[in-house]
């Protein structure tokens, strides 16, 4: 697997290219199935599998706001690479780019530079300047260019065939705090990143109960409350409960995303953590007393660890 960066970087085309292209926010179900595609669909030709996305969103590059990305780029890059796609294209997104008309966008960099002999995507794809590129044109020019277009259909809930999976659905299920119904969607659970910082000290010496204090590195966060996680450290994998709210008890208006980890004794002050939302227990709420707060906590935390350990059998 190869990350490139930068179209200068392609000093010459791949061969027999089968190439998808998006933003692969989240790279959920239907991202993957499309991926799967190229990959199978390289092997079949003895060609080179590749998959092209783009940093930053091309509508934030415009001045267009977008909602919460549900990936950003090093865990996308991470997933996509993940699939054993062999090529994977960051490139970078901005006004001159934008510029590039559609015919030119086939011709000059996706025939020319990168080699496609094939170009799988959903029937909603459009590309080049204004949007004026759709699939009616990529299989227009497929002879002039000497390319195949492969149009997959929209991979769907199992629940309800009329529903498509996408980046749009799962934010707003992940919003709304339904972490187990994401989980379906994304093909895991979903995960938030951030740095150990120092938070307000009051978690064990108060509560009896330690937290890591996460400042995000996530842009999308699940509801406020409490959750059932797994914790990826750098000292190993661990179990824990996280809290995402204002600590309404502590009345200090201070918005806080806190694992407590269990079993865990070691010092990640500034080190990074990935956190795995795998039930969301309660909403979060206020406490007459911290001595019924730390009740509630180890309430929590028995209830998580029944969730956590079914888990790990399933």
């Amino acid at each position: 697997m190869e990350r490139i960066f930068e179209i200068d970087q392609i000093t010459a085309p791949f061969k027999d290219a089968v190439i998808t292209i998006g933003n692969f926010d989240g790279v959920h179900k239907g991202h993957q199935a499309l991926l799967d595609q190229v990959i199978k669909k390289a092997d079949e030709i003895n060609g080179t599998s590749v998959a092209m996305t783009f940093e930053p969103h091309p509508l934030r590059a415009l001045g267009i706001s977008t909602p919460p990305l549900i990936t950003r780029k090093d865990q996308k890059l991470e997933l996509i690479c993940q699939t054993g796609i062999e090529k994977v294209l960051c490139i970078p997104f901005n006004r001159e780019f934008a510029k590039i008309t559609a015919q030119a966008f086939i011709r000059d960099l996706l025939v020319n530079t990168i080699g496609m002999k094939a170009i799988i995507v959903g029937s909603d794809y459009t590309f080049g300047k204004d949007r004026q590129g759709d699939v009616p044109m990529l299989i227009e020019y497929e002879k002039e260019y000497g390319y195949q277009t492969i149009v997959l259909d929209w991979i769907t809930d199992n629940g309800n065939d009329r529903e498509r999976i996408s980046s749009t659905r799962i934010r707003n299920i992940v919003m709304d705090g339904r972490v187990e119904e994401a989980e379906k969607h994304l093909g895991r659970h979903y995960q938030i990143r951030g740095k150990v910082i120092k938070g307000r000290q009051r978690g064990g010496s108060q509560l009896g109960f330690p937290t890591a204090n996460i400042k995000l590195h996530d842009e999308l966060c699940p509801k406020m409350g409490v959750y059932a996680v797994t914790v990826e450290t750098d000292k190993g994998n661990f179990n824990g409960v996280a809290n995402i709210g204002y600590s309404p008890t502590f009345d200090d208006h201070v918005f806080t995303v806190e694992v407590h980890i269990l079993d865990f004794a070691h010092d990640i002050y500034n080190t990074r953590i990935r956190v795995n939302f795998i039930s969301r227990l309660r909403d979060e709420k206020k406490f007459s007393s911290i001595t019924e707060l730390s009740e509630q906590i180890q309430t929590d935390i028995d209830i998580a660890k029944g969730i956590l350990k079914h888990n790990e059998h399933s």
